[in-house]
């Protein structure tokens, strides 16, 4: 199983908005892709920004490459994801989970 892993951040302002787009929209997208098996999402508000650690779980490297692409370690946006996000990791990590 693979772990992907990636970072967002939002002005305080923009949080709750961001988190249900998340849960409305991205979520429920993934769960279509073939592999794909689990997402948890971290928040950790700030006084003017909120960090947002995102880790979807994926069976395998080809199911990953199924959602983002052969240059998997870009990370993957819905246009209407930018009007949250303040600033973002410019890559995506991916683990092997070794439970």
């Amino acid at each position: 199983m693979i772990a992907r892993h990636w970072r967002g951040w939002t002005r305080a302002e923009n949080a709750d908005g961001y988190e249900a787009f998340l849960k409305r929209k991205v979520l429920p997208g993934l769960r279509a892709i073939e592999g794909y098996r689990d997402t948890t999402i971290l928040r950790r508000d700030g006084a003017e920004e909120c960090e947002f650690v995102v880790i979807s779980l994926f069976d395998s490297l080809e199911a990953v490459k199924r959602f983002a692409g052969e240059d998997y370690t870009t990370p993957v946006f819905e246009p209407e994801a930018k009007r949250f996000l303040s600033r973002i990791e410019e890559f995506a990590t991916h683990y092997e989970v070794r439970n």
